[in-house]
């Protein structure tokens, strides 16, 4: 493979966000100097359904060889990109509430209407489920994103949510492997330290993840958190030891491993962004996300 080739390439391992309700000249000049992976939408590119689907059909036709995946972030509740006239969905703590065995049902109800109003829009991958288990009830960053307390909850519901969305055309993401659930610092803002021993890690937050990847979940999205029984020195997002090793390896996921965002200031203010894009590729990212 010639260095122009693996120039082009490169871009497939970005997914990159942008201002604006149309594609930015700044996005194009980048796409046709490299290939990008995809592109992810914020509230910010969101006016109404019909320029939704205009932008997405417009950062498609960007695409060199591979299909981009046109992402969103559309949990519900405090996380959506998508407001009026799109469902505003509750959030997921909702489903877990209802209780089994009903909660199924609802589940997968919800993940159908939800993966239908994305495929009208031509949106390919929403970041969702969240598969940490809230063992920290004043957890500020994952709160009633989860759907649930008990990690059996979270790993029934989940794959619940996958298989519906998938059955009907958009790829899932599971987040924030190994599990963010007990922290108590925003990795927006700053690095959480989960200081778990592995068999608990074991038992409770990897159990979603295991069902998930039993489902055949298309990505799974790994955590800006420093836990110190997997890695002293690098944060889940750029651990070899996490990422290629316990998420690739021990568990045997083959399918899309993005990182979180990496201007998050967990990750930004302690690595540049060439270290931590480089970083996160190393540890076995196969898709960097630079949201910001």
């Amino acid at each position: 493979m010639s260095l122009r080739d693996i120039r082009r390439h490169v871009g497939q391992l970005a997914i990159i966000g942008f201002d604006g309700h149309t594609v930015t000249d700044d996005v194009r000049l980048i796409a046709r100097e490299f290939d990008l992976g995809g592109v992810v939408f914020f509230a910010r590119n969101v006016a109404t359904p019909e320029q939704v689907s205009d932008l997405s059909r417009e950062s498609q036709e960007l695409a060199a060889e591979i299909p981009l995946w046109i992402s969103v972030d559309q949990e519900g509740g405090r996380v959506a990109r998508l407001k009026r006239p799109f469902t505003e969905w509750p959030p997921m703590a909702t489903l877990g509430r209802a209780g089994a065995p009903g909660d199924e049902a609802l589940a997968a109800r919800f993940a159908r209407a939800l993966a239908a109003e994305l495929h009208a829009v031509g949106i390919s991958l929403d970041y969702t489920p969240v598969l940490d288990v809230l063992t920290n009830p004043k957890n500020p960053v994952i709160g009633d994103r989860s759907l649930a307390e008990r990690a059996e909850d979270v790993a029934r519901l989940g794959t619940t949510i996958i298989r519906a969305l998938q059955d009907a055309g958009i790829a899932a993401c599971g987040k924030h492997f190994p599990g963010h659930g007990d922290t108590s610092v925003d990795s927006h803002v700053a690095m959480p330290l989960l200081d778990l021993p592995p068999d608990r890690l074991e038992a409770v937050e990897l159990v979603p993840f295991k069902a998930a990847i039993a489902a055949g979940v298309a990505s799974i999205m790994t955590a800006h958190i420093l836990i110190p029984s997997l890695d002293e020195e690098f944060p889940a997002t750029l651990s070899p030891a996490v990422v290629d090793g316990l998420l690739k390896k021990t568990l045997g996921y083959q399918g899309l491993v993005l990182s979180d965002d990496l201007a998050m200031k967990a990750i930004s203010g302690r690595y540049g962004h060439s270290e931590a894009t480089v970083q996160a590729i190393v540890a076995g990212c196969d898709a960097v996300p630079w949201l910001a």
